[in-house]
């Protein structure tokens, strides 16, 4: 019992940072989008995690976890009872649920990482995306999609059976998210003047590159209880190692982007510098408690220079990803999970093969979902704002206020003495 109860507050600390990553992921949205459209962008963060654990708890976690599957692929709680259900005995909790936490520590915990996909998405299409149709597809996604495709690995299916690895969701979690937002983009088109005529790129900078800096702190901070969360218990000696590579990845990749992007650009980029440290950070997910910590600096030494050349062929390819969601979380998603079958304990041709199917079928099954669910909103619903709510911003117009009060100037007062 007190091993229990070690391990499963250890889990709900955990929680609690993959919560607070929340608020990460919105400070970094938002700093690296513009003023007028700021509370666009945290009305949809604030959305997306109270309706991600609310239809995870109706539908998610039973299809995500079923126990059996119809054909080894479909969850037979697809067909079966909604909402949770703990084991019972005498009509008591079964603390032998699990001996690192109990049932409920494990639905919250997972349903944190459920809202995580979507609010990936998230960044991609900001600036010019309906709300309505945002939450719709997010809705969707998040009960649906998201769950099948983390059931056939940490559900016991069939890429379980096979012997893909994915530790905390390199692939999971991150490129889930990270394919939905390829095919939105792609879908939706670039904000105004994004692309000259010529086809040239233009920048449009972030209105507060602060706030974004402490959305990355935060972030970092928070995937202390991302990763370290998915060892499953308090073991001292797996959840410090899963530590140490998380950091030294995250350090690793924002240097590696750092220096690569002076290089390429002849200047100190923060914003590069700040995606290094995430493109880390995704990177080592896939294998953050098999690596040794040379493994996760090279990892991490990769990913920073897989989001510059990223960043790069993402605006070649004339798509428009405001925060260089694609880039973070599924290329770097993707390496993160090649990378298990290269370093650390799991490295072998047969490991890399396992990985690279599980790349490749979650790619294709998320990719079909994704296209589907928005070509369907896009011809009803419809998914782009008009010019002129573009031009003047998404807040004024969806939600009739601004992010920040405008103050007058004060009159200076006048020292009669």
């Amino acid at each position: 019992m007190e091993l229990l109860t070690t391990n499963n507050v250890w889990m709900m600390i955990c929680t609690a940072l993959v919560f607070f990553m929340h608020l990460g992921f919105s400070l970094l949205e938002v700093g690296l989008t513009r003023q007028k459209n700021a509370i666009n962008i945290l009305f949809k963060n604030v959305f997306i995690i109270c309706t991600g654990l609310l239809v995870y708890c109706i539908i998610g976690f039973n299809l995500m976890y079923p126990g059996t599957f119809i054909a080894g692929i479909v969850p037979d709680y697809f067909f079966g009872l909604f909402g949770l259900h703990p084991p019972m005995v005498d009509g008591s909790l079964d603390l032998a649920y699990n001996e690192g936490y109990t049932y409920w520590t494990d639905f919250l915990f997972q349903g944190m990482f459920a809202a995580t996909a979507a609010t990936i998405v998230s960044g991609a299409v900001a600036e010019r995306i309906k709300l309505g149709s945002f939450m719709l597809f997010s809705l969707i996604y998040i009960a649906i999609v998201y769950p099948i495709a983390g059931s056939w690995k940490w559900g016991g299916g069939f890429l379980d059976e096979l012997g893909f690895y994915d530790f905390a969701g390199s692939t999971l979690v991150h490129s889930v998210g990270g394919w939905a937002a390829l095919i939105a983009i792609s879908l939706l088109g670039a904000r105004l003047g994004k692309f000259g005529k010529d086809g040239s790129s233009h920048a449009i900078p972030g209105h507060n590159i602060p706030l974004a800096t402490a959305g990355v702190f935060i972030l970092w901070l928070g995937w202390f209880g991302f990763n370290g969360g998915s060892v499953l218990s308090a073991d001292p000696s797996l959840t410090s190692i899963t530590l140490v590579t998380t950091c030294l990845a995250a350090a690793a990749g924002g240097i590696s982007a750092f220096v690569v992007s002076t290089l390429k650009y002849k200047n100190y980029d923060l914003t590069m510098f700040l995606n290094g440290i995430l493109g880390g950070l995704v990177g080592i997910t896939a294998g953050a408690d098999v690596m040794a910590p040379l493994d996760a600096v090279i990892i991490g030494l990769i990913a920073g220079v897989l989001i510059v050349f990223g960043v790069a062929l993402i605006d070649k390819l004339k798509l428009d990803d405001p925060v260089g969601a694609v880039p973070v979380h599924l290329i770097c998603g993707m390496w993160g999970t090649l990378a298990v079958g290269i370093f650390g304990s799991l490295a072998g041709i047969d490991q890399f093969l396992y990985q690279l199917a599980g790349v490749g079928i979650i790619g294709a099954f998320c990719c079909i979902s994704a296209f589907i669910i928005l070509y369907v909103i896009k011809s009803t619903m419809g998914l782009r704002m008009g010019m002129r709510e573009e031009t003047e911003g998404l807040d004024i117009h969806e939600h009739g206020m601004d992010a920040y009060a405008e103050f007058g100037i004060e009159e200076t007062p006048v020292n009669h003495y």
